[in-house]
């Protein structure tokens, strides 16, 4: 169980709490600046006012407008996630439901066997 909050501002909140549960300086940077963008984006309204949808808006903006990274938009849900879980203290039925990015694989690129042999055909010499 987490003490009461001795801040009245919720950024403030936000950094009291990273800093009782002796998170990273770079942790907090980054959390504030992410709870930050949030309230903004959605017009400056309290985020206990907001919920599921908003939060995949915020997260769907970031990824397909913005164009942000994989490891960027799992930092800004994180940092939503810390948000909602640690300093609202709000354990709502959609923060286990919201869709994590995936890393897209590449495969690599090899020749068929075809390809191979159509490579090795046109080699003379030595290197045949």
């Amino acid at each position: 169980m987490l003490p009461p909050l001795q801040s009245v501002k919720l950024l403030d909140q936000v950094r009291e709490r990273i800093r009782y549960l002796h998170y990273s300086r770079r942790t907090e940077e980054a959390y504030v600046h992410w709870s930050r963008a949030f309230i903004r984006f959605h017009g400056i309204r309290h985020p206990a006012d907001l919920g599921g949808p908003e939060v995949e808006a915020f997260l769907s903006w970031l990824s397909n407008d913005r164009g942000v990274s994989v490891s960027t938009h799992r930092q800004a849900l994180s940092a939503l996630l810390f948000l909602y879980g640690k300093v609202l203290q709000l354990d709502l039925p959609w923060m286990t439901n919201i869709g994590r990015p995936q890393v897209k694989r590449r495969l690599p690129v090899v020749l068929s066997q075809a390809e191979v042999m159509a490579v090795l055909a046109h080699l003379e010499g030595t290197h045949r």
